[in-house]
């Protein structure tokens, strides 16, 4: 996998992660990156700007690093005994949404994440740099059966919560106290049917404007937040 980007190339390369190879734009100036490549003996490649711009698929600040593949972590490893709180993503399709929920989960000290395996955006380029590295830092589980995933979730004490405008209460009058699962929708039409119907509670987030809908990553801030806020209150 190529990732693109300074803050992801130094969390690789300063946490010794496995590096195969760096392409730098000709004339890059970062001494920092360049000691830490020079440091681990990385295969350094230097090209021009066209052909670091030809690699990456977005903003690279003239560095890519060549990685493995990233490791997802099991289901069991993300489970915990006492208070907790889970991320779970009904078929989040745009990276961007995904890389900025990791970073806040990772910021939030959430336990893990949870993304289903088809028909969803998976940890790629894109989401490494924007969550800025901390992909690495949290884990994330890939399952084949969301609803499979609610069952063993609710079997080791989990609440379940949804976001959805209909049927739904007050996101701040949910006692997220104890283990919770919070459930962020697809960006165009929210959770399925199936998933809400897993659900222990359904929330919304008040929507004063003439908007209706908050962007997916926005959604899990806020909910991730009060989740918090009330468990280290």
């Amino acid at each position: 996998m190529l990732i693109y980007g300074k803050n992801v190339a130094y969390e690789y390369l300063e946490k010794n992660k496995k590096v195969r190879k760096a392409f730098l734009q000709i004339g890059f100036a970062d001494q920092k990156l360049i000691s830490l490549l020079e440091k681990r003996k990385i295969s350094t490649i230097f090209v021009d700007k066209n052909k670091i711009s030809e690699l990456a698929c977005g903003n690279h600040q003239g560095i890519i690093l060549d990685v493995e593949d990233f490791r997802y972590s099991n289901l069991d490893d993300i489970i915990k005994n006492d208070e907790s709180i889970i991320v779970l993503l009904d078929h989040l399709e745009d990276p961007h949404n995904l890389g900025a929920i990791i970073r806040t989960s990772e910021a939030a000290g959430v336990d893990g994440i949870i993304i289903p395996k088809d028909r969803s955006v998976s940890v790629n380029a894109t989401v490494m740099k924007t969550s800025a590295g901390a992909a690495n830092n949290i884990p994330i589980s890939l399952v084949t059966n969301l609803k499979h995933t609610i069952d063993q979730l609710k079997k080791n004490g989990y609440w379940i919560v949804g976001t959805d405008m209909t049927n739904s209460i007050d996101y701040k009058d949910i006692d997220y106290n104890g283990k919770v699962c919070l459930i962020i929708g697809n960006e165009g039409y929210g959770i399925s049917k199936l998933i809400k119907e897993e659900c222990d509670f359904i929330a919304r987030i008040p929507m004063y404007g003439k908007i209706n809908s908050l962007n997916a990553s926005v959604a899990a801030a806020l909910m991730i937040y009060e989740a918090v806020r009330q468990q280290r209150g």
